[in-house]
Parts: structure tokens; sequence; C-alpha cells
């Protein structure tokens, strides 16, 4: 073969090369670390499921997934640094109901938009909340504490781990959907209200699992129902919610998100290697001792309905309650 043949051969196969490239922006992704945004402190419950998935994401991908936290503005300060990000899928945020529902709704002029400036990877998980009161109240179901509360109107009061918490915002729509009187008291965290709630004031709350459950157990509070309307597979004992109140179903999420705009080809490489060690025994195990109910598989599209419609529905929510921050 004479060079001048040799040489435009070689050409010819990088042009092929260069073209399959361009075609497929996954084939040699990811070439580098990757950045994983947590919009919560150290120790967080967020924090530590993130360092579990990045574990495992790194390991699966061949490259370190660096956990990097980023609190502030009701987890909107991390949330805002990944929507700014390239689109290239190497800036990932550990995402909450809270980051893509709750916080938008509530904040005048917030930073991010959760439908446009994400692309949904994949949801991991979510958090059932207890409507538990004080065994001192006396009442079993819920269908007891609402007659009871309806026959003293301004006599209870309910705790929250903080105004615009899901604690907060489960109960607004229970006394929206219920009629019931009852005064908002937060706390600075759920550990703190539960003490309170123990003693026998206030009377009420949703509490999320993972400090509920202990409680519950040790008979220090009494459990009347679930938040979400499918059955707990954590504790199957206790009933939803939804059985005496047709329709309500709320829980706290967390997914994984990464820049709107990211390849898609990018997108269902991660979204297929999440779903491989989502879907094994200890990882479901690992969530289940988290507190969190784990998620079936699916698609980036499914857990981009899920934040829209989200959306909607937290600003209902939100504007019900007349919570808004400037």
């Amino acid at each position: 073969m004479k060079k001048t043949t040799f040489i435009a051969a070689l050409l010819a196969l990088a042009a092929c090369a260069s073209g399959a490239w361009a075609q497929d922006p996954a084939a040699g992704y990811p070439n580098r670390p990757i950045r994983f945004v947590v919009p919560y402190p150290p120790g967080a419950l967020t924090d530590v499921l993130a360092r579990v998935i990045g574990d495992r994401l790194g390991t699966a991908l061949k490259q370190p997934v660096v956990v990097e936290n980023r609190a502030g503005a009701g987890t909107l300060i991390g949330a805002d640094l990944v929507a700014k990000a390239p689109a290239d899928g190497y800036t990932l945020l550990m995402a909450t109901s809270t980051t893509l529902g709750i916080s938008p709704a509530i904040y005048s002029k917030p930073q991010v938009d959760p439908v446009k400036d994400f692309a949904a990877v994949s949801m991991v998980g979510a958090v059932n909340f207890f409507l538990v009161t004080s065994p001192r109240l006396g009442v079993k179901t819920v269908a007891e504490l609402v007659d009871l509360v309806k026959k003293n109107p301004g006599k209870f009061n309910y705790a929250s781990s903080g105004s615009g918490s899901p604690h907060h915002l489960f109960m607004e729509v229970f006394k929206k959907e219920t009629g019931i009187d009852v005064q908002h008291v937060p706390y600075k965290g759920s550990a703190l209200a539960v003490l309170d709630i123990i003693a026998g004031k206030p009377e009420m709350m949703f509490l999320d699992f993972s400090v509920a459950v202990p409680n519950i157990q040790a008979g220090k509070i009494t459990a009347l129902g679930t938040s979400a309307a499918v059955q707990s597979v954590l504790m199957p004992n206790v009933q939803p919610v939804a059985r005496s109140l047709p329709g309500f179903d709320w829980q706290a999420w967390q997914g994984v998100v990464t820049t709107a705009g990211t390849p898609k080809a990018i997108v269902a490489k991660l979204n297929a290697e999440m779903q491989r060690f989502q879907n094994t025994p200890e990882f479901k195990e690992q969530l289940v001792k988290f507190g969190m109910e784990p998620w079936a598989p699916n698609t980036p599209e499914q857990f981009a309905e899920i934040v829209k419609t989200d959306v909607g529905r937290w600003a209902g929510v939100v504007k019900s309650a007349g919570l808004k921050v400037d």
C-alpha cells in the first residue's frame, strides 16, 4: 500500500470514529471526577444517602464521585449551583421534594425553576411520615382525633420541624381537608419537637420515620396513620391516613438530577447505572435502615413527571398556608 493511500485510510477511520463520538456523547463519559452537590449540611439524611449513592455510582462509572455540601436558602443555594453548571453530566444534585417542590414555591424570587433548570435522572426513595399524638390525648384513630379537635376548637396545637418543612405542610393539608382548628408551633428539628409531643404539649404532628419509629415502639407516642396512601413497608401495622381521609397522599422524596440540557445519552447512562444498584437487595435494605421506602425502577421521564406534578401540588399548599419568603 502506498504511503498516501495508507494515510488516507487512517484519516477516513478517524473521521468515522469522530462521527460516532459526536453521535453518542455518552461514549467517553465519564473521563474525569463527577461533582455531587448536596444542598444540606454534612450528617443530614440527604447527605448520608448521597454518599452511599456516590460510592456505588463511582464504582460503576470507574470515576470518583465527589460529594460537596452546599446548604442554605431552603436548599436553593446548592440547587442554583447545579442549575448553572455546564450541561455535561459532571455535576449532579441530590434533590428532594423540598428542593424541587416546597422551596421554589415559598421564595418570592427563587433562583431556580425546578422543571426547566434540571434534567431528572432517577428517583431513589421516599420518606413516609406518621401522624402521631401524645398518649395523654387518649385517641387511637384519625377519626377520634378529628372528632376531639372539632369539639374543642382552638384548644390544640401541632408541632413541626420548622416553617415550610414537610412536617408543617402535611399538617396544613390535613387541617384543610378535615376542617380542624389547630395552631402551628415550629421547632428547630423534629427531634426537639417530639420531646414536647411526648410531654403532651403540643399534642400532635406529622413526624418523619427515623424519629417516629423508636418512640412509637417505646409507647411514648401514638401513631394514628401514615402520610402516604400506600401501606408502609417499614411499619405495615400503621394504616394510611387516606383510609379515613380519601385522597390524602404525601411523602418527602429524594432523587438525583443534573443540569438541564445534559445530553439524553448521558442521562440514560446515569439512570441505567443507578437502576442497576437501586434494584439490589443490599441497597434497598440500606434505604430501609435510613427510614426510607425504596422506589420502584423508574425512567428519567417518569421522575420528571413526578417533579412536575409535585411543583403544582406544593405551590397550592404553600399558597393556602400563606407562606412566603422575600
